[in-house]
């Protein structure tokens, strides 16, 4: 072929590009910025079609390298041996002599959960052990509304939010919420667990700080795995650590890029029952420029005049809390978990929530019941006096009463937590393995006396890769969890019998090895 048939062709090829360009719409508005930039600025086109070529191999090039081996090469034998040597870890580890002892002595309920329950053995018993702190479940007002609502709606919406899961309960719920709390809006999960764990992600990525207390539960330990950020902890409930740990962070992202960091902590601590010092918390938050996640689990429906949760009992604004997650399968009676703050912070969670994207919504019926609870604590301030004052009634025969005993929770906390005093520990040199036994003796002898109360788990909260430098082991104690369904009388006979029991399994021979002197 000679050259002239050649360039006949190229004109050809380049006539028909041509032509097929000029049809594509806005065509026209390229070719004359570009004819009047060369003719312009000609260096600064060709600075851009640098741009423009570099820009489209980015997009076209892989994100990690494809020609470097980053792996030993095994032969076909040492496969072969490292298949053989391979050995599953059990999906469940095996259960502990302690564990497969309570598992065959665990109390069945027969009928509806209240402050006398009955269990399959036919013996009726106080019901310690349940976190029906106002006596909700047995109110005709909310029985009403939420047999009304299952007869509306049915017994689940069967789809996941946003699309057709959403109900206008739903709806008036997360109102409701926002409306008690003072906060702008409110998004509703179908579990309470799942909440913390999901709100924690979906703000929190891979190079953020986040700065916790070494106690948070293990719901809110999950969120800080999944979230893959970069985890910072201080001292159960110690602000001052918490100061310098912030400190610190500041001083090593000074000349870094900008991160996010926020603080994740609980108003009322699960494994301990103490309160955190909010008005201080905000303090350091604006000081160091951090956001905070507040996991008002325990304390919402508790604490405050009204039972808003620690922002009322501690006189605080809740628009200061970036975020605060909580529960509605507590005191409310009801189901599932919440998160509440700005618009934006809600209206983000609808579409960045793993908990909320990919779940069925909560049943309407558990959406009324939480909204109806509301209104009967907001009418009802009384039922929330009732309950402290059978707390102080408990305290006093439990915290200071007991030679044995003592109370770990906040005065105003419902959930009793009671520990071995470190007297007792030091002195009979009690393990974690020891204590864990004693407790459940002691909720045993409880049950036998008539008094149901239950126990917490005494391991390590977590032992993830991620999370080992925040590891926190849970002293073992008793929980007894406090109702406003029992009258004065009933709670103090009630808190004798677990004295006298805990007492009781102390002063046994075979619990007194050491020849402790008995009280």
């Amino acid at each position: 072929m000679e050259l002239q048939e050649v360039q006949t062709l190229v004109s050809e090829y380049l006539d028909k590009a041509a032509t097929a360009f000029q049809q594509v719409p806005g065509s026209a508005v390229l070719i004359r910025y570009v004819r009047s930039s060369y003719q312009n600025d000609p260096v600064r086109s060709a600075i851009e079609l640098v741009l423009v070529i570099f820009f489209i191999r980015y997009l076209l090039s892989p994100s990690y390298s494809t020609s470097k081996v980053n792996y030993v090469k095994l032969t076909d034998d040492e496969i072969d041996e490292l298949v053989e040597e391979w050995q599953p870890e059990p999906l469940v580890p095996k259960q502990t002599a302690l564990e497969e002892a309570e598992m065959d002595k665990l109390p069945v309920l027969v009928g509806p959960t209240g402050p006398k329950s009955k269990l399959a053995n036919g013996k009726t018993v106080t019901n310690l052990a349940s976190y029906n702190f106002y006596n909700l479940n047995a109110n005709e007002q909310i029985k009403e509304k939420a047999i009304q609502t299952l007869r509306t709606y049915g017994v689940g919406p069967c789809g996941p939010p946003q699309f057709y899961g959403t109900q206008d309960v739903h709806m008036k719920a997360e109102a409701d919420i926002a409306t008690y709390l003072g906060t702008e809006k409110c998004i509703v999960y179908a579990q309470a667990f799942s909440a913390i764990s999901s709100v924690i992600p979906a703000f929190c990525k891979r190079g953020d700080i986040i700065v916790a207390d070494r106690a948070v539960n293990y719901s809110i330990r999950r969120g800080l795995e999944i979230s893959r950020s970069n985890i910072k902890w201080y001292n159960h409930n110690d602000l001052e650590d918490l100061e310098r740990v912030m400190r610190k962070v500041v001083q090593e992202q000074a000349k870094k890029k900008l991160t996010r960091r926020f603080i994740v902590t609980e108003a009322l601590f699960e494994t301990s029952g103490d309160m955190n010092d909010l008005p201080k918390l905000i303090e350091l938050k604006e000081k160091y420029k951090f956001r905070i996640i507040l996991d008002e689990t325990w304390s919402f429906g508790v604490l405050g005049r009204t039972g808003r949760g620690l922002t009322e009992h501690q006189n605080v604004d809740p628009t200061q809390i970036d975020m605060i997650v909580g529960s509605l399968a507590g005191p409310l009676c009801a189901g599932g978990g919440f998160c509440a703050g700005s618009s934006d912070v809600v209206e983000h969670q609808r579409i960045s929530a793993a908990a909320y994207t990919f779940s069925a919504a909560l049943p309407a019926m558990l959406a009324m019941t939480a909204s109806e609870s509301l209104n009967v604590l907001q009418s009802n301030p009384e039922i929330l006096v009732q309950c402290r004052e059978n707390i102080r009634l408990a305290r006093a025969q439990l915290d200071p009463r007991s030679d044995w005993v003592m109370c770990t929770s906040a005065p105003e906390n419902p959930i009793m937590i009671l520990v071995f005093k470190p007297e007792v520990v030091n002195a009979r040199r009690l393990t974690i393995e020891d204590q864990e036994r004693l407790m459940q003796e002691c909720c045993d002898e409880a049950l036998a006396n008539g008094v149901l109360i239950t126990r917490l788990k005494g391991s390590s909260i977590s032992t993830h890769a991620s999370l080992k430098d925040g590891n926190w082991t849970v002293q073992p104690a008793l929980k007894v969890c406090i109702t406003s369904g029992l009258s004065k009388k009933d709670m103090e006979k009630a808190a004798t019998t677990i004295r006298h029991a805990i007492t009781k399994v102390m002063t046994r021979k075979t619990n007194n090895k050491l020849n402790l002197p008995t009280a």
